[in-house]
């Protein structure tokens, strides 16, 4: 969303209206914010209840704590056609429109086994991996010689990933295991 102002509402709508948008289920979701006013706001936390949604917040006094959107900003910003200033907000809307879906749906991420984040989040990562499998078995079939060390496999998906993991208390280790 972009806006003239930060907002608790503004917020909320967004918040609201995507977890909608996606199916969001209670439980499902951890949403990781900064601690502005807006995402501190009782209407957002109200919200985040309702919906089932925890929250985590950044450190105090922090303001990089999450790397996920610091990369992401990183990836706005050094975009060839990005501007110097935007002449209006329907003109930083409209970049910022083309520039989501450009990362959600055709820009490969490392850190999801080169693939996109619409592949990840709609199911369809095991289908794509297995067609790149298939492919790299062909190629080491057709040229062993290529491949020294032994026969190549596409990048994994993180089995998980965290900015803020729930620290283990025994009561969270599982059976048998000591801290």
């Amino acid at each position: 969303m972009v806006a003239y102002r930060e907002s608790a509402e503004l917020a909320k709508r967004l918040i609201e209206d995507s977890c909608k948008k996606q199916n969001i289920q209670p439980g499902q979701l951890t949403l990781h914010a900064d601690r502005g006013t807006s995402m501190r706001s009782k209407p957002v936390a109200l919200l985040l209840a309702d919906l089932g949604v925890t929250k985590t917040h950044s450190r105090p006094h922090v303001s990089d704590d999450n790397p996920f959107s610091e990369s992401q900003f990183r990836t706005l910003k050094y975009r060839p056609e990005f501007p110097d200033r935007f002449g209006c907000i329907q003109d930083s809307r409209a970049f910022c429109q083309s520039f989501f879906r450009w990362y959600n749906d055709e820009h490969r991420h490392s850190g999801i086994g080169l693939l996109t984040p619409a592949t990840v989040h709609y199911g369809q990562a095991e289908s794509v991996l297995r067609q790149r499998q298939d492919v790299l078995d062909v190629a080491y079939q057709r040229h062993p010689e290529r491949f020294v060390r032994s026969a190549p496999k596409p990048p994994a998906l993180p089995s998980e990933v965290w900015i803020n993991k729930p620290v283990s208390t025994p009561e969270t280790l599982p059976v048998g295991e000591c801290r």
